[in-house]
């Protein structure tokens, strides 16, 4: 799974860069239609456009069916019958195609997210005064069969990384919490050590512009496919998921803002261009 983030975050970069030259929205607006008119070509090739052609005029012959015989409550009953069936039939030539599109669509959305969805967390230059629950709680889940462990997790901090409070273990449940805070700006490398193990989550903090930020670093394939700008961690580190809260980006002009934000203006725009699409490529949907 690495191996295919590795690619994808690679194309995204090539193809991102030219057209954030023009703003973020620009790109994202744009590679979200481009991905839309794609997924319909895609469509066309793989679904059954007679059988969705075919299935239309029939739902259409049995609405004119109704209208011409609407005195007749047998005949009308029975075209309303066809019509129900001939819409399930429609529905699932639409339908199939979809799912395997459904892959694609994750990839995508999961590169705007991390790209477009949060900012670094702010800097906490004097932090001896913050109250509890202000700084960054950074959460540790450990592996399963690894939970008893919790309270050997080391935590080691960067320069320019402050810990506000104590390591707190939750063995029964294989949790790990701090709080910490960013004193200076920059890309910081948290380090966690288990069983000699050392394994890093990335924090970027402040006012740089690093090329992707996800909030969690994880261990499963699934998941890795939500946050493709980290490694999974390996099996023997004995760690399942870091976490912590980047705050959401302001996508601009662009209505919402992070991560639901990034998602609403990614189906807008890929539906929007695609029914643009939809006559010039002459397909059936």
């Amino acid at each position: 799974m690495n191996a295919l983030n590795h690619a994808s975050n690679a194309l995204f970069d090539l193809v991102l860069t030219p057209l954030e030259a023009l703003g973020e929205e620009f790109a994202l607006i744009m590679v979200s239609g481009i991905f839309g008119i794609l997924a319909l070509i895609v469509f066309k090739q793989i679904s059954s456009q007679k059988g969705i052609k075919a299935a239309k005029d029939r739902i259409k012959g049995h609405m004119i069916e109704i209208r011409i015989y609407q005195n007749d409550l047998v005949l009308v009953s029975r075209a309303i019958g066809k019509v129900l069936l001939r819409n399930l039939q429609y529905v699932g030539l639409n339908f199939g195609p979809f799912i395997p599109l459904s892959i694609p669509f994750a990839f995508v959305i999961a590169q705007m997210v991390v790209r477009y969805g949060f900012i670094p967390v702010p800097v906490q230059e004097d932090f001896t005064g913050l109250m509890a629950g202000k700084g960054l709680t950074v959460k540790v889940e450990l592996a399963e069969g690894y939970e008893r462990q919790a309270p050997d997790l080391e935590l080691i901090l960067p320069d320019g990384v402050e810990a506000t409070s104590p390591l707190v273990a939750v063995p029964a449940e294989g949790y790990v919490f701090q709080e910490i805070v960013a004193t200076r700006s920059g890309e910081f490398d948290l380090k966690f050590v288990l069983g000699g193990t050392e394994s890093i989550k990335q924090l970027a903090a402040g006012d740089v512009t690093p090329r992707a930020l996800q909030p969690e670093r994880v261990s499963s394939f699934l998941s890795a496919v939500l946050w493709p700008a980290e490694d999974t961690f390996p099996e023997d580190s004995g760690i399942a998921r870091v976490s912590f809260v980047y705050p959401e980006s302001d996508l601009g002009w662009l209505p919402g803002s992070g991560p639901m934000g990034v998602i609403l203006v990614f189906l807008v725009a890929s539906m929007a261009f695609g029914i643009a699409a939809l006559k010039p490529l002459g397909v059936q949907i």
